[in-house]
């Protein structure tokens, strides 16, 4: 029986090829709806696909579980003790200092590592060669924080910290400049007037200038790594006031508002305000903390808010960031619009079905003769259905398989000339020649239900 009904299937398949070879022009144009429709889809799927591993590549970069803390100068002007017509002082902060890092670990709870990180511009010179960098202080726990390995060397330990040795991690494209050739562990580089003596040389990152840009973050490949305490002893603490900041301003000043404020004297308490210095008081420049679980970010975020606040004596001088919370906000805005575009691009396909019911129910009329004939010799009513709704089948997967090759095509094209990253993934393929398949029984199964209800009488006299 099994045997009856696959010769039955090549029979009707055969005569359904045959079909489409008579019309050969009317085949290609029922089909390109088919054609676009799934290479619209595979290539949206493509750009929804690229869309999301961009977002997830940031994540990576900023940390999935990571909370930011930064420091900003932008407060209330106000003297120290001033009355700020409401009745109260204004306030005095220390700023965002080691002081709140220690707080932190020992009083919120569900984190895992914390760092503070402090940026300074400095040169880096080596045997004739000199260029502009960054010398970043940080703690041991950093590199866990953002996933960095050494390649080479080792990271500085908690002793060289304690002990703020003249050690650094370098950069890998610090690496290639300086040291090319050679192992530069144990060896020194010069950084500002500080010689400091190369431990590990991190793992080249992958960058791209937009996620530079767009995220905020430095190019980690080009900054050397010392402890925190070395860069706060040997470079600079902003949380110390030296002579030289107050000699800086040519005169008096004060605090306003938690912050320094150095003037230039012999002004008016309104030219004051307009030559008023503003001087960075925050020790650091970003505290990283890695919580255990990202669903305990946005609390997380919220007593470090409410306890900072009390430390800085009601001064808000700082601006807390859940990197997930933005990123996660991204990702459903892009997952949106990708729904959006697959949605219209799905519109061509019903548009191609429908072409093929349309020429599926016109070839009917076209060969009643030809029906009435194969009735009149024995062919049965399911028969009849059996080869049209083949022959749309054979439209479908036509249109289908070439509607794939020209997605994939389309895909990275729109990645070479948009600079767009697309990812083709099996599943748009399979999801969008299913579709096709689907559409093809769907809309073909009208012309083949008309097709095997013609009286065999009135359709070998049609004309």
């Amino acid at each position: 029986m099994s045997n009856i009904n696959s010769q039955k299937l090549l029979y009707n398949l055969d005569i359904a090829l045959e079909a489409i070879q008579r019309n050969k022009l009317r085949a290609l144009l029922t089909s390109l709806g088919i054609i676009f429709g799934v290479a619209s889809v595979i290539a949206m799927l493509a750009i929804g696909s690229g869309a999301q591993q961009e977002v997830l590549s940031q994540m990576e970069l900023l940390g999935t579980n990571n909370v930011i803390i930064q420091p900003t100068l932008e407060q209330t002007e106000g003297q120290l003790g001033q009355d700020n017509g409401e009745g109260e002082s204004n306030k005095y902060s220390p700023g965002l200092t080691l002081h709140d890092i220690e707080s932190i670990r020992e009083l919120v709870p569900e984190v895992e590592y914390i760092s503070p990180e402090i940026v300074f511009e400095s040169n880096f010179i080596r045997k004739a060669r000199m260029r502009s960098g960054k010398i970043v202080g940080v703690s041991e726990e950093y590199f866990n924080i953002n996933s960095f390995d050494v390649v080479e060397g080792n990271k500085f330990n908690r002793s060289q910290i304690e002990r703020a040795e003249p050690v650094c991690v370098i950069g890998y494209d610090v690496k290639t400049k300086f040291f090319p050739g050679e192992n530069p562990i144990g060896k020194k580089i010069k950084v500002g007037n500080l010689w400091l003596t190369v431990v590990g040389v991190l793992q080249k990152k992958k960058l791209s200038t937009e996620n530079i840009e767009r995220l905020g973050i430095r190019n980690y490949n080009l900054d050397i790594f010392a402890p925190v305490t070395t860069v706060l002893l040997r470079f600079k603490n902003r949380a110390l006031v030296t002579k030289d900041d107050i000699d800086a301003g040519g005169g008096g000043g004060g605090f306003r508002g938690g912050r320094l404020v150095i003037s230039s004297g012999g002004t008016s308490s309104d030219e004051e305000e307009e030559d008023a210095v503003r001087i960075n008081y925050h020790q650091l420049d970003k505290v990283i903390v890695r919580v255990s679980d990202s669903e305990y970010s946005v609390s997380i975020a919220e007593v470090l808010s409410r306890m900072l606040k009390r430390r800085h004596n009601g001064v808000v001088d700082y601006e807390i960031i859940v990197p997930e919370q933005l990123l996660q906000q991204e990702q459903r805005t892009k997952r949106i619009f990708n729904i959006v575009l697959s949605s219209i691009a799905s519109i061509s396909l019903i548009v191609g079905g429908i072409g093929i019911m349309n020429i599926m129910l016109a070839s009917v009329v076209e060969r009643y003769k030809e029906i009435g004939l194969r009735l009149a010799v024995g062919a049965q009513k399911k028969d009849i259905e059996l080869q049209f709704l083949t022959e749309s089948l054979a439209l479908s997967v036509g249109g289908g398989l070439v509607g794939i090759f020209l997605g994939v095509v389309f895909s990275f094209a729109i990645e070479w000339t948009a600079d767009i990253a697309t990812i083709v993934s099996p599943f748009s393929i399979i999801i969008s020649f299913g579709v096709a398949l689907v559409i093809g029984v769907i809309f073909g199964y009208m012309p083949a239900r008309r097709a095997a209800q013609q009286d065999p009488v009135h359709a070998l006299r049609h004309e």
